[in-house]
């Protein structure tokens, strides 16, 4: 197996940072700061849409034939072969001539697959305009639901209408799923509700990449989306269950930063087990929100985590309202 391009891996990681940086500075511009229920004026999910339009997307190769894209929302693997293309996550909509670009980049492959890490729109956006290349859809039964009905996010101050019928699933399971491409051995595998009750991994065998969605977010805190079955107990137990079948030789894909590793997804743990231990703490004292907020529960972690889109304050109030 081919290791990853060290340039390659650099200009990604950059973009990818870049794209991050961008939304922190869209949210901010526009005055709102993610989590506060009193600034409807400009959602989260516009501001991120429009970061997203003016995003360049970046390939960085992985092993062999799979490669991840970055810019576009969450970020995309993508398994090519003659077989076609099996997409993980299809990014955000105005993206897709960028997208779409990218994946020429790679091969004239067709799209055949694209498999959904959970329902939330930065990752299933691009759903419609995938499937009508031709691809079958594949997600967590859950992610059905969600896409299928009307869904309020009080957190990003917006409410999802029913995604069209041709970008919902078209396969869905329950626990775990198996399916052969390319001479690659995928695995779909679901372990309950964690960053939403959505979430499921995708295992890529052969070349030993995973992508985990937003169970994990590379050296950023979290977005755990409670209305839809979140929490900081569910986050850590689906990285304690991914750790278990992932080794220090598997290349990790998360839902947002750079492509990690083992030690990276075990730093990530830590620090969710840390804030959720302080925040606990504090509020079985009977401190407030604001309290637990205001004791900087996060700030072993801040320098670290604390610096895009979901700032230490709102991920406190994230793990607070879970527990």
């Amino acid at each position: 197996m081919s290791q990853p391009n060290t340039m390659s891996r650099g200009r990604s990681r950059a973009g990818g940072l870049r794209f991050l940086a961008l939304l922190a500075l869209a949210i901010a511009v526009a005055g709102l700061a993610p989590g506060r229920a009193d600034a409807e004026a400009v959602s989260p999910v516009v501001k991120i849409n429009q970061a997203a339009a003016e995003a360049e997307i970046t390939v960085q190769p992985l092993r062999s034939n799979v490669y991840v894209l970055m810019g576009s929302g969450g970020n995309i693997t993508v398994l090519t072969g003659s077989d076609g293309k099996l997409l993980v996550d299809a990014g955000i909509a105005v993206s897709r001539p960028k997208i779409e670009a990218a994946l020429d980049r790679i091969s004239d492959a067709p799209i055949k697959y694209l498999i959904d890490t959970h329902w939330h729109w930065d990752h299933t956006d691009g759903n419609a305009w995938v499937h009508q290349k031709g691809a079958t859809i594949i997600a967590h039964e859950n992610t059905l639901k969600r896409l299928s009905a009307t869904t309020r996010v009080e957190d990003w101050s917006f409410t999802f209408q029913p995604w069209p019928v041709d970008a919902r699933p078209t396969v869905t399971f329950k626990t775990e799923k198996r399916l052969r491409f390319d001479g690659e051995t995928i695995v779909l595998r679901s372990y309950g509700p964690g960053h939403t009750d959505t979430d499921l991994t995708v295992t890529l065998e052969k070349a030993d990449v995973v992508a985990l969605g937003d169970i994990f977010w590379n050296g950023v805190y979290p977005f755990i989306d409670v209305a839809t079955g979140g929490s900081i107990d569910g986050a850590i137990r689906l990285v304690n269950r991914s750790l278990a079948h992932v080794t220090d030789h598997t290349i990790i894909v998360p839902g947002h930063g750079p492509v990690g590793d083992r030690a990276q997804l075990i730093e990530f743990r830590d620090m969710l087990v840390a804030v959720r231990r302080n925040v606990a703490r504090l509020k079985k004292q009977g401190k407030s929100l604001d309290e637990v907020i205001a004791a900087k529960p996060t700030a072993a972690f801040d320098a670290k985590f604390g610096g895009f889109v979901i700032d230490p304050a709102f991920f406190t109030r994230l793990v607070f309202v879970s527990l």
